[in-house]
């Protein structure tokens, strides 16, 4: 999934990972941490995993363990996911015929968290009775549950009793910040706030917003407010896009504020930090009054910022006024002038007021050339011509970047950029020297393979087969599988001849990374030796965190387990992007220098038989859909994009209500559409509109499903392209250019690997 793709993507985890999470947090009667502090808890676990001494006879425990129990798996995932008494009944048997050794022990264990999903806390435990040969191997996850059904139970003495000691008895466990909160949690709910409050503040660093507002409750008991009031102003101040500072804004209320009492700085970072967020409107009405207390010498950089979150909440006249004042104000840094300048440079071209646009361009040459500020404007402006289709217009632009920054933030686009534009300008020799330029200027950058390909294009228009050649296999030899290679295969298999040139540029291009060669997991991990076992039991959660904490960073043996572990769990999203980090650059490597299940797990295909078949009832490609799932949702059949587009195959509402008339079937509720044959149904038959309306043209219609069968029918009229290779790199949004290229090559990709099916 592209970058942009992927912010229109929201991800929902599976169902029992909703509902584990949901209910170990509800337990605490506290919110969720933070992805931050998750992120930072996860730094924490990793260098005390790093310190541990491994137990010898621990590590072979845990392994007969994880052996004695290789077939429970597929029991225990029905039964976490279903819970229906034929679950059950199978596990209990499995565990009856199991009794003698570990793998009866976590059959049990299995037995009684379904219990403790469906709030039979009794049931729950009597079940962990059964655990005891675990305890050793296991001891802080059976603990830490059965705390938590206590808890569910209201049975805080209990509670209390099993988790007093956990730290000193688990000094490495995952589970310690969990097991604060509930125990934290069990404490004030049996009327020792204090107690409370003394365990929090033991754990209070890092930060985080759930910890702090529990704390603040603890106080709030114990009436000590003071107290209170400073860890919820921390809240509100330090993290006011947790879901924790609303809970604190009322929690002040309540104590007197009707609104949070701060000074300049505080108030300053909040402002700052939802702007950061992107909560424009909410970042407006926080720095509107802080203008009228900054000091003089912060007073031009706060107007910056309010103009900039003016400007993002669409109040273009009052961002508008504020900064030409500051453009106009002799005090202003040169810096704040130029973010000025940039900002009504672009409020002239929201206007379409070229000749404004055009001074203010000319201000900032003569203020700040070398400016970042410069940069931004200089690109904004090729864009805007380039979007019209004003080619002539947008090359100066693009090319100035270059000439005054080599090797700027954007040089290597926008050097791209101006040869693409020259060659669609008909001005070929421009084009030959920028492609040529690309390759040796910038022959790492992203854009290098569109320039090898075009530079053979423009041989081969100028009947120079031997140059044509060279540019087309230096693309099959370092570009392995990208989608302008695949296009240079097509155009090789057709040429005669079997000669070469030997373009100089050429030799600028460096060979390929090779992909990590060793994926072999180590054998004294214990932490991914209890992730295995616990993944046996299906209790995935569990077994990514003490995968995600087996050592530093993560090696390449680390994320092909992880990823094995997400693909287990059914949640192919978190596999494809774990790999992704890891071997960046695997379309560039051979098929053998990768082990197989990484293969699989970059290019999953779940719901495999349902998918071909609707497939091809629409006479599509199934490999086609399978790489545009991949792209809209990473096989996430819960995904919802901003939009509101839903599924697999990311269908609108409304889309999907229509397509469902269509098509006779009865949608309960739009919720119907993240039930993934549903959603392949009526996506694949979506998708046949769209190739029926372009007559077959697969590119078109890939473009279309991403940006709208309008702006492809405007596009292909204004365009007049030679062939469908001009139009995929001539589209203008680079979101859409990207999704086409991406999946035509991953279409390729999933042939190659799959090529029996």
């Amino acid at each position: 999934m592209t970058s942009s793709a992927k912010a229109r993507v929201k991800v929902v985890a599976s169902r029992f990972s909703i509902l584990l999470l949901s209910i170990i947090f509800s337990l605490s009667l506290l919110p969720a941490a933070t992805a931050d502090d998750q992120s930072h808890k996860k730094k924490t676990h990793t260098v005390s995993a790093k310190k541990a001494p491994v137990s010898a006879s621990k590590l072979s425990r845990t392994q007969r363990a994880f052996v004695a129990s290789a077939e429970l798996k597929p029991m225990a995932q029905q039964l976490l996911e279903n819970r229906t008494p034929q679950g059950y009944a199978g596990v209990e048997a499995y565990a009856a015929q199991h009794e003698k050794d570990d793998a009866g022990s976590l059959a049990w264990m299995v037995i009684g968290y379904a219990h403790f999903l469906d709030k039979d806390y009794v049931a729950a435990r009597e079940a962990w009775l059964h655990t005891e040969s675990l305890q050793p191997v296991l001891g802080d996850y059976l603990d830490f549950l059965r705390a938590s059904a206590y808890q569910g139970e209201q049975n805080y003495a209990e509670v209390i009793k099993l988790l007093e000691n956990f730290e000193q008895k688990y000094p490495d466990t995952l589970n310690q910040h969990e097991v604060v909160m509930l125990y934290a949690g069990a404490l004030a709910s049996s009327n020792e706030p204090l107690k409370a409050a003394a365990v929090l503040e033991k754990h209070r660093q890092p930060f985080r917003p759930d910890l702090e507002l529990a704390l603040a409750k603890a106080y709030e008991s114990a009436d000590e407010k003071g107290k209170a009031k400073e860890a919820l102003h921390r809240i509100y101040f330090e993290f006011p896009v947790a879901t924790e500072a609303d809970a604190a804004l009322q929690e002040l209320r309540a104590l007197g504020e009707a609104q949070p009492t701060g000074n300049f700085d505080q108030r300053r970072m909040r402002s700052e930090l939802l702007l950061k967020a992107r909560r424009y409107q909410d970042a407006v009405s926080e720095l509107s009054p802080l203008l009228e207390i900054a000091p003089p010498d912060k007073m031009v950089a706060m107007q910056g910022q309010y103009g900039t979150a003016l400007y993002k909440a669409r109040r273009r006249e009052d961002a508008q006024k504020l900064f030409e004042s500051i453009e106009k104000n002799e005090a202003a840094s040169v810096e704040a002038k130029a973010q000025a300048l940039y900002f009504l440079a672009e409020l002239s071209r929201d206007k379409d007021d070229r000749t404004k646009q055009a001074a203010y361009i000319t201000q900032l040459r003569t203020l700040a050339p070398e400016s970042s500020w410069m940069q931004e404007t200089l690109m904004s402006a090729g864009n805007m011509y380039m979007l019209r289709n004003e080619f002539e217009s947008a090359i100066p632009f693009y090319s100035e970047i270059c000439a005054r920054q080599r090797n700027g933030k954007f040089s290597p686009f926008t050097h791209w950029r101006a040869g693409w534009l020259s060659y669609r300008a008909g001005k070929k020799d421009d084009a030959k020297r920028l492609f040529e330029e690309q390759i040796t200027m910038y022959p790492s950058s992203s854009e290098v393979p569109g320039a090898i390909y075009w530079r053979g294009r423009l041989a081969e228009e100028d009947g120079d087969k031997p140059l044509a050649r060279a540019y087309y296999q230096k693309l099959t030899e370092n570009f392995r599988y990208f989608y302008y290679t695949y296009l240079a295969h097509g155009r090789l298999a057709a040429m005669t001849g079997d000669e070469v040139a030997d373009p100089a540029p050429l030799e600028k291009v460096p060979a390929p990374t090779a992909p990590p060669r060793n994926w072999n997991a180590p054998e004294d991990n214990l932490r991914l030796k209890k992730a295995q076992l616990l993944a046996n039991g299906a209790l995935y959660d569990f077994a990514v965190k003490e995968m995600q904490a087996a050592t530093v960073g993560t090696p390449p043996w680390l994320a092909k387990a992880i990823s094995e572990m997400y693909m287990g769990q059914g949640s192919y999203i978190h596999s494809i992007e774990t790999l992704k980090r890891t071997v960046p650059g695997y379309f560039s490597a051979e098929i053998p220098q990768i082990p197989r299940p990484v293969w699989e797990g970059l290019f999953p295909r779940p719901y495999w038989d349902e998918l071909k078949r609707d497939s091809e009832q629409n006479h599509l490609d199934p490999y086609l859909v399978a790489s545009l799932i991949r792209q809209e949702s990473e096989f996430n059949p819960a995904a919802i994009s901003p939009a509101k587009a839903m599924g697999l195959m990311q269908l609108l509402p409304a889309v999907g209500k229509n397509l469902a008339r269509e098509e006779r079937i009865k949608l309960a509720s739009s919720d119907d559409l993240l039930i993934a044959n549903v959603n392949l149904l009526l996506g694949t038959r979506y998708f046949k509109h769209m190739v029926d309306h372009f007559d077959g043209h697969v590119e078109y219609a890939l473009a279309a499903y991403n940006a709208g069968e309008d702006r492809v029918d405007k596009w292909r009229s204004e365009g007049k392209f030679k062939d469908m290779d001009e139009f995929v790199e001539s589209i203008p949004f680079t979101e859409t250019r990207d999704y086409v290229q991406a999946i035509m090559r991953n279409t390729a990709m999933y042939k190659m690997l799959y090529p029996k099916d």
